[in-house]
């Protein structure tokens, strides 16, 4: 998934009236303002009740239902690999989300409103992504990859955030050589 394949996808996105914040490795390559790696997929929080919309405005760009786990989870798939694997939100009257289902022990995800406001760039465009902080704890609570600590990196440098002590120390996994 190349950066302008994500700013096209939000593009159609904003045209069908949906928001969309960039989550994952793409969402801290935007706050910090340029892609560090390669990826394989957009991670994005959108509204629940705006899923027909996404799925309409992503058809012609060659997106189909790859994974249908909603109302947790819709991963989109084009014939040529593209991925988009979205994190669908439902919001309350103060303006936080919840990912029914995502969070600890199935519990739901939090998504509080104060940390749905970061403002990144992917090639020159600006985005809406979740806060640094936000995305830090998205990357805990469980066995890191390789992708992720270079994330996690990225994010305590750029952003001054402590590292999570599941980062502190490195046991090289076989197999875990990539960051694609």
């Amino acid at each position: 998934m190349t950066g302008g394949e994500v700013t096209r996808i939000v593009a159609y996105l904003k045209e069908a009236g949906v928001r969309i914040w960039l989550d994952g490795g793409w969402g801290v390559d935007a706050l910090v303002g340029r892609e560090t790696r390669a990826h394989s997929d957009l991670d994005a929080a959108v509204e629940l009740d705006k899923l027909a919309s996404v799925m309409a405005a992503l058809a012609p760009l060659g997106f189909r239902v790859e994974v249908d786990d909603r109302p947790t989870r819709l991963v989109l798939a084009a014939s040529d690999g593209k991925r988009v694997d979205l994190h669908p939100l439902v919001f309350d009257e103060e303006g936080n989300g919840r990912q029914i289902g995502a969070g600890p022990n199935g519990g739901d995800a939090v998504y509080p409103a104060q940390e749905l406001t970061g403002n990144g760039i992917v090639c020159g465009r600006p985005v809406a992504c979740l806060t640094p902080e936000l995305l830090l704890r998205h990357h805990t609570g469980y066995k890191p990859t390789t992708k992720d600590r270079h994330n996690v990196r990225l994010l305590c440098e750029r952003f001054g955030l402590p590292t999570p002590r599941t980062y502190l120390d490195r046991v090289r996994e076989p197999n875990d050589d990539t960051l694609d």
